[in-house]
């Protein structure tokens, strides 16, 4: 395995592990968390950043996406967010949580993340 396959390979095998239970509170990464925030801090700011911009290691290796870019803020809906998080990248490189999270998750993290306070945080 490449070093760049690494990162993907882990999260890819934390969210398959979880999906093959069911994702119970006990092997959910977020915690059974409902809210937006709480989901993107378990899950996507491993790669996304804590605050959307992801380290430059991530964007060379991965091409991880700024969620506070003026690009993507410009057309972010939420329906774009949940589309992606729902069904993964079509380079795959960002893994479908479709089944790994809840809909009521993917929903609150997809609204969370379109919103001008998450490109307002600092």
């Amino acid at each position: 395995m490449t070093s760049r396959a690494a990162p993907f390979a882990v999260l890819l095998g934390a969210v398959v592990i979880g999906a093959g239970g069911g994702l119970a509170a006990c092997g959910d990464p977020t915690g059974g968390a409902k809210d937006g925030a709480t989901v993107f801090s378990s899950l996507c700011a491993s790669c996304h950043g804590p605050d959307g911009r992801p380290p430059e290691a991530m964007i060379a290796r991965l091409g991880v996406r700024d969620l506070t870019a003026a690009e993507f803020r410009g057309r972010v809906t939420p329906a774009l967010v949940e589309q992606q998080v729902r069904h993964g990248s079509t380079n795959k490189l960002m893994p479908a949580f479709e089944g790994a999270l809840s809909d009521l998750q993917i929903r609150a993290v997809a609204a969370y993340v379109a919103s001008p306070q998450f490109a307002a945080r600092k």
